[in-house]
């Protein structure tokens, strides 16, 4: 793998909570590598564009994780087997993209036909996940928590004991957690490649819209909706920030390292809890808790863009693999 498909991998695999979306029983996907992936309760499609104009497509059954095992019907627990499951086909739909486009790239002519070995293969990207996944750490709980000890050197009240001390140092934790998250999401949306995901991304929020407003699903009615969309991994994203933010003022610890390894060590319980609140959110929009939610949809302001309708058309393509896929198993859809 060059450098260069690394760094590029990296960038997507960095994007998957913020470009994905879903709920076990509506329609939802997620922008890809010049593609978009589509889900259904139980079906799975991703669609892509090849440099060569074609649009490639990939499907196969999924079975909802709360069927497979009851006890992710929890509330917490539901959050956390239905974010597992949409990243593990987060991952398979970019691996998919990723081997469509540079396969696509690298081939002469007149070898377009011939087989060749993956340009992205499981392992490449097993080595993205674990880099991602330290990436994150690092900079989203290591570095807020860093640069907040240095500050409360300077600020006595961070310093403080007791209830007042601990939830100044928290809170401003917070703002510089979510100030290095929409500084990283601009920095992205810089790159030009970044922005076409962007738009892609645009295109899958414009088509579910489509769908779930019951009007024939075409390119020009996807056209008419806007980019940014309640249920959401940028919203959802944003939401784990302040819940994270929230739930770190309660918790009397004292030290950088059991401030640190209680950031980690609550991951899983902040991530169920935000997916409860969006997920209630995006099913009573006009509620207290789905105002909580509002900054989100404006950071999608970031990481949507209008897409072209040729982008729209491979969303649209996606959906319907995967609704044809759901109407061949007999599923049913709950639209919100």
């Amino acid at each position: 793998m060059s450098l260069r498909t690394f760094f590029r991998l990296f960038a997507h695999v960095q994007m998957l909570p913020i470009l994905e979306s879903g709920e076990e029983t509506l329609v939802g996907g997620q922008a890809v590598m010049e593609g978009v992936m589509m889900r259904a309760p139980h079906s799975y499609c991703v669609a892509v564009r090849k440099p060569s104009g074609e649009i490639v497509t990939e499907e196969m059954p999924v079975a909802r994780v709360s069927e497979k095992h009851k006890y992710f019907k929890w509330p917490i627990l539901r959050g956390l087997g239905t974010l597992g499951q949409a990243m593990s086909l987060g991952m398979m739909a970019l691996k998919f993209s990723a081997n469509a486009i540079l396969d696509d790239v690298a081939k002469p002519e007149a070898t377009k036909d011939a087989v060749s070995k993956p340009a992205v293969s499981s392992w490449m990207m097993n080595g993205q996940i674990i880099f991602s996944v330290l990436f994150f750490i690092v900079l989203y709980k290591l570095v807020p928590l860093k640069l907040t000890e240095m500050l409360s050197r300077f600020a006595p009240a961070m310093n403080a004991s007791g209830i007042k001390g601990q939830i100044l140092f928290n809170l401003v934790d917070g703002i510089i957690r979510l100030g290095i998250f929409v500084g990283f999401l601009f920095l992205l949306s810089r790159s030009k490649e970044i922005r076409r995901v962007f738009e892609y991304h645009g295109a899958e929020h414009k088509v579910v819209f489509n769908f779930e407003s019951g009007k024939p699903v075409n390119v020009a009615n996807a056209q008419q909706f806007v980019t940014w969309h309640p249920r959401c991994g940028t919203s959802f994203m944003f939401v784990i920030m302040v819940i994270s933010m929230v739930v770190y003022m309660f918790i009397p610890v004292h030290g950088f390292v059991a401030k640190f390894a209680i950031r980690v060590a609550l991951l899983p319980l902040i991530a169920g809890l935000s997916y409860e609140l969006i997920r209630f959110a995006a099913k009573r929009r006009g509620s207290f808790l789905a105002l909580l939610a509002a900054p989100g949809l404006w950071t999608q302001r970031i990481t949507t863009k209008p897409p072209s309708d040729e982008q729209a058309e491979v969303a649209i393509r996606a959906l319907d693999g995967a609704m044809a896929l759901e109407a061949r198993q007999g599923g049913e859809l709950v639209i919100a």
